[in-house]
């Protein structure tokens, strides 16, 4: 059986929140229910979503807030956004964060689905970018599930180790700059997310040591280059 696409569901009426993860479940698809927009994008850090549908009024941290920090990830995510308000000026805002789409409420659950489904044709046809895997010397990346695998083990990676390594991958064999990756993934580039940048790639170098083939190199005051077949 394939797997299921993962929604982050973000909505802070109970009734309304429970009734669309029933009807997106009932169509086939695995669903996370968040109330809030600070704990929806701890979720997001933490976990693997293929697609995230978000009302804009929440509390803690609204939905335009939240799209922009999942926008700042190197996975380009898919977002529908739920609102009451209709304003050009609304949409058009979401739409220079990088929303895909808008839903004003009040509006029919099959038409959310429909959206949800045209919006995934659309994407998946350009890269399916949730599915791929990425060979790395010996090593299979597969971003599906934050795996790594090679010489007969698997390692679940972290979310921050997927993402960097994701980043590296990209460019394989070519120069990554740090600033790039530290404000995609940590939102600054200072002293402090540098370090923390250090650590993680200690860590990616130790999970491929068995591997002689691959290196992470560090270009002084420039970047990083993830070297293998």
């Amino acid at each position: 059986m394939p797997r299921k696409i993962k929604i982050l569901l973000v909505e802070d009426d109970v009734n309304l929140g429970f009734m669309l993860m029933e009807y997106i479940e009932a169509n086939g698809f695995e669903v996370k229910l968040y109330r809030n927009g600070e704990s929806a994008y701890k979720a997001y850090e933490k976990g693997t979503y293929d697609f995230c549908i978000l009302d804009l009024m929440l509390p803690k941290m609204d939905g335009y807030t939240l799209a922009r920090k999942i926008r700042s990830h190197k996975v380009k995510t898919p977002i529908i956004m739920l609102t009451s308000r209709s304003s050009d000026e609304d949409k058009l805002n979401g739409f220079k964060i990088g929303i895909d789409d808008y839903v004003t409420k009040p509006f029919n659950e099959e038409e959310l689905v429909y959206r949800i489904n045209a919006i995934l044709d659309r994407t998946q046809v350009m890269e399916p970018q949730f599915l791929k895997k990425y060979s790395i010397g010996q090593f299979i990346f597969n971003r599906a599930d934050l795996s790594l695998a090679g010489f007969n083990e698997s390692k679940r990676l972290t979310k921050k180790e997927a993402e960097i390594l994701l980043w590296l991958c990209d460019s394989k064999n070519e120069i990554v700059k740090r600033s790039e990756i530290l404000k995609a993934i940590w939102g600054e580039d200072d002293y402090f997310t540098g370090r923390s940048l250090d650590v993680f790639i200690s860590k990616l170098r130790k999970y491929f040591k068995k591997d002689p083939s691959i290196s992470i190199v560090a270009i002084p005051n420039v970047g990083l280059t993830l070297k293998a077949k």
